[in-house]
């Protein structure tokens, strides 16, 4: 942002002038001049219409990181432009854990169900360059450009307390087989993550106003430009591929539509999350002397990409199959012991407290690789996405001991077929992030930061699906299981079957859950102004 100017000109001449008085005889009438002018420029104020340099510092008003915007067009700086690039590493681990009704000291007694059987511990790491180009449009008002590159992504699932000695039953499926192994490794990931389009604009300036504070509002679009992200294992079974399409019932790189002459499906990883973006934002700062503190608000908006995995499991009667809607709060203060305003140099402490809400969405869960890779029929066989009205239906026939004429629904051939990709339907949680970072000030054109961050997100379940919609209640020849036989024996629908629904994962006592989910970070960062 540009610098607004203070006037130093009044305290400058009454120095001068007394050092003038002070090289001369103390009798002489130059002497008594000399001190007479500077006792006149030392107590008198300056003229309004004194000139103002647009560089010159003014302190204590200028807004801190967090909400400043270039300018462009104001006086004395017609234009605006600042490069930012960055470094970030992330480090995060969780226990993977599954709900059971076994009856065992630390799980569960009297047939109740718990979610304490340990399944797997969770790593992944993440390195990330991150650039940054804001251009001044005008005053307080600018745009910018972000690109988060991904330089690694890495995921591991591993032993938890002896969890893999008991992996057919903390990872059993449907009956007599295994859902996958440990240790289980992911590829890793690279690339770009999405290219970001924003403005920002400050409503208020202190730096304008002194009584007011600084306002910042912005809006920002997320844009995949990567491979979005498949499910793949960094170690096949003999026959199967890496990363293999979800119509890839048997993983050997053949899918299983027919009419696509059975091609070839071996994908690539991936690295974004096949969604386009919408985040907006506001933040309010005060500078108060040495210290600045801040609060603000921002929420981010998540639509799907037909061309990704999401576009398999899109359908009428799914319960969820949108990303999580993300809303953020944040508060914070920055202190600013030292600065040196005539070289525009200083250093500033940035203390910041964030907290996260997580919608329910389905996701990139920790076991999106793991599940969405399997080889275990209950999952890689697809469904049907509807029943049709069963012509066989017959009470009498029925009773007389023909099955085919019990159901009044039958699954409907004709319908599209639904694969499991490995998103899951994730419960909402929330997350806690506090950091400290350090901006140092080298120049006028020149700045770096650095910074540490600890995020703790809340446990949350894993596959939280239902077998039946109840929002569509059509007629009893749709209703497929979703229905209830009454006493007369007639039938009351209770829903439309959700496609997206598994058992082996979904069902009551099959679901698994996420805990003692903690991240470390550490960032880096350089701004040059121009």
């Amino acid at each position: 942002m540009s610098m607004h100017g203070r006037r130093y000109g009044e305290g400058h001449l009454a120095r001068v002038a007394i050092s003038v008085a002070n090289r001369v005889d103390c009798g002489s009438a130059l002497a008594s001049l000399a001190v007479a002018a500077a006792a006149l420029l030392a107590t008198s104020p300056a003229a309004a219409d004194e000139p103002r340099s647009a560089t010159e510092p003014r302190l204590m008003v200028e807004t801190g990181e967090i909400t400043s915007v270039i300018d462009a067009f104001d006086e004395g700086d017609n234009f605006d432009l600042n490069f930012s690039f960055g470094f970030e590493y992330a480090t995060k681990g969780a226990k993977i854990r599954r709900e059971t009704s076994i009856a065992a000291p630390g799980l569960s007694t009297g047939g109740y169900t718990s979610n304490l059987l340990n399944v797997a511990s969770y790593s992944e790491a993440t390195s990330k360059f991150n650039m940054r180009l804001d251009v001044g449009v005008y005053r307080d008002l600018a745009l910018y450009l972000r690109m988060p590159l991904i330089l690694s992504h890495s995921r591991e699932l591993t032993d938890l307390d002896g969890s893999a000695a008991h992996q057919s039953v903390a990872l059993a499926g449907a009956p007599g087989e295994q859902l996958f192994s440990l240790p289980f490794t992911s590829p890793t990931r690279s690339g770009i993550e999405y290219l970001a389009v924003g403005a920002d604009v400050n409503i208020m300036n202190q730096a304008r106003d002194r009584t007011k504070p600084t306002w910042l509002f912005g809006i920002e679009g997320r844009f995949p430009v990567s491979e979005p992200m498949h499910a793949c294992t960094e170690s096949p079974r003999s026959g199967q591929v890496k990363c293999a399409d979800p119509t890839d019932i048997n993983r050997n790189g053949e899918t299983d539509l027919p009419f696509e002459g059975g091609r070839m499906t071996q994908r690539d990883p991936g690295v974004s999350r096949g969604t386009i973006g919408l985040e907006v934002h506001t933040y309010l700062s005060k500078r108060i002397k040495y210290v600045e503190p801040y609060g603000g608000f921002k929420a981010l908006f998540e639509f799907q990409q037909e061309s990704s995995d999401y576009g398999l499991i899109d359908l009428k009667t799914s319960l969820v199959n949108h990303p999580p809607l993300v809303g953020t709060v944040m508060l914070g203060m920055m202190i600013i012991p030292w600065e040196n305003r005539e070289k525009f140099t200083g250093l500033t402490f940035d203390l910041r407290f964030t907290g996260e809400y997580h919608s329910e969405g389905r996701d990139y869960s920790e076991l999106f690789d793991a599940l969405g890779s399997t080889d275990a029929s209950s999952l890689r066989q697809p469904q049907w996405a509807s029943f049709r009205q069963n012509e066989a239906y017959n009470v009498n026939a029925c009773r007389s001991g023909d099955p085919s004429a019990c159901a009044p629904s039958v699954i409907d051939e004709g319908s599209q077929r639904t694969y499991f990709t490995g998103l899951a339907d994730v419960q909402p949680y929330g997350s806690y992030r506090g950091s400290a970072s350090v901006t140092w000030r080298a120049a006028e054109l020149v700045k770096f930061q650095l910074g540490v961050g600890f995020r703790h997100d809340q446990g949350h379940g894993i596959g939280g699906d239902q077998p039946c919609n109840s929002q569509y209640k059509d007629d009893i020849g749709t209703a497929g299981p979703c229905r209830r036989q009454n006493e007369d024996g007639s039938f009351t629908v209770t829903g439309s079957p959700n496609p997206n629904y598994r058992p082996s994962i979904n069902a009551i006592g099959r679901r698994f859950y996420v805990n003692d989910s903690n991240t470390f970070d550490i960032f880096a960062s350089g701004t040059f102004m121009f």
